[in-house]
């Protein structure tokens, strides 16, 4: 199916401005993740080489506290009904608190609704529509793309200072994928390592605290050429290893301000809401990029298993490489 450009999209009268609503007819609340199919996992596979796995979730507890101050660490605890069984319970589960994907139902287009247009009546527990079980059902699999901004600028000597939370920008996506030789392919899972989750580790509790009083992390600036980027290139999921993909706090040259006043001009509606395009945030990427500059080869068979809650928000990635 030939599908129009981004530009083309921001032009639609028929739906709202910039958004792929009803272009997918046969799994249409399923959105980009459209995109990887069983021709994308095909060609996935001949990826796995050396027969390594590679875990991309950080523990379900890591960020303690969360950068998001609405969400908290889950306590976990034991049961027993006699001394020769176990049985356990999370309490507190915030389930975008660690490595997440964010389901469809996590933004709405402001002055539209969610996307496909379904109505907001539907967005409740056990309702199907635009849960993560969507992508739990049918997994989203493929060729996992790992593009290295923080090797790509620690080479150039201009390494990325996240205590100040730099943003970074569609063209450092090309700049990264020209040194490492590579190209994005219709159906790609594209994994984006800033260093960042990796950093906010293993920095002292009083800098992350400075950090999350602030609300203040690396990511992308909120623009359409960063929306255009990613439908242009037909991805099926924009994951990276910061706290919200985009750069936090909002800044004043968002392209969003108007559309999106609820969140100041954050660029989630656009993505989430317009494009139906899954989003990864906080994944674990230091690993997999280190075993890929060692290697050279910057893509392996990637499978993403969310949660199977019907009507799920968000949930644990549950994200796996395979090389």
């Amino acid at each position: 199916m030939d599908f129009p450009t981004y530009r083309q999209l921001t032009r639609r009268i028929d739906a709202p401005p910039g958004s792929s609503w009803h272009l997918f007819p046969d799994l249409p609340e399923r959105g980009m993740a459209n995109f990887a199919g069983p021709r994308q996992i095909r060609r996935a596979a001949a990826r796995v080489v050396d027969g390594h796995a590679f875990n991309l979730d950080h523990p379900l507890d890591a960020f303690d506290p969360p950068m998001s101050k609405a969400r908290g660490v889950p306590r976990h605890r034991i049961t027993a009904k006699h001394d020769q069984a176990r049985d356990d319970v999370l309490d507190n589960f915030h389930l975008q608190a660690s490595t997440q994907i964010d389901g469809l139902r996590h933004r709405r287009a402001s002055g539209y609704g969610f996307y496909n247009g379904v109505p907001d009546e539907a967005i409740t527990p056990r309702s199907p529509r635009l849960g993560v079980q969507l992508w739990a059902d049918t997994p989203l699999a493929g060729r996992g793309l790992l593009i290295d901004i923080e090797g790509l600028l620690r080479d150039r000597g201009a390494p990325l200072s996240h205590a100040d939370g730099p943003t970074l920008t569609s063209g450092l996506l090309d700049q990264t994928l020209a040194e490492q030789g590579c190209r994005v392919e219709p159906g790609d899972l594209v994994l984006v390592h800033t260093g960042w989750a990796d950093w906010y580790l293993t920095v002292t509790p009083g800098q992350r605290a400075e950090v999350r009083a602030e609300r203040r992390a690396t990511g992308f600036a909120r623009s359409r050429s960063f929306a255009a980027w990613c439908w242009d290139h037909r991805i099926a999921l924009m994951a990276t290893d910061t706290f919200a993909v985009e750069v936090l706090p909002v800044l004043p040259d968002s392209d969003f301000h108007h559309s999106a006043p609820e969140d100041q001009g954050m660029m989630h509606q656009e993505l989430i809401a317009k494009l139906g395009l899954p989003l990864g945030e906080l994944w674990n990427l230091t690993t997999l990029a280190r075993d890929c500059r060692r290697t050279g080869r910057w893509d392996s068979l990637v499978t993403v298993k969310p949660l199977h809650l019907t009507g799920g928000v968000g949930s644990p990635a549950n994200a796996t490489a395979l090389r």
